[in-house]
């Protein structure tokens, strides 16, 4: 089963990726699985969620790891470690 997670971009990240896209991911994905798939969308989605780069995220306005499931209709943000207001 599948469902649709919407990701927010912030910051730096939202530089470079623009504000928001949305994947179809299976139903036990994780952050990390959700993080893997967008990197392998394009190489500039690689350049700046890729492993080893420094990125916070949220899982429904809640600070989260990546190993948080994703629940169905998720909401999802990236943004660096340190952003201004």
């Amino acid at each position: 089963m599948q469902m649709q997670i919407q990701v927010r971009y912030f910051a730096s990240v939202r530089e470079a990726l623009g504000e928001t896209d949305v994947i179809d991911m299976p139903a036990d994905t994780t952050v990390a699985l959700l993080r893997e798939a967008l990197c392998a969308r394009s190489l500039r989605h690689a350049q700046v969620l890729g492993a080893g780069r420094a990125v916070r995220c949220a899982v429904n306005q809640r600070m989260t790891d990546e190993s948080t499931a994703l629940p169905p209709n998720a909401v999802v943000a990236f943004f660096p470690p340190v952003t201004g207001g």
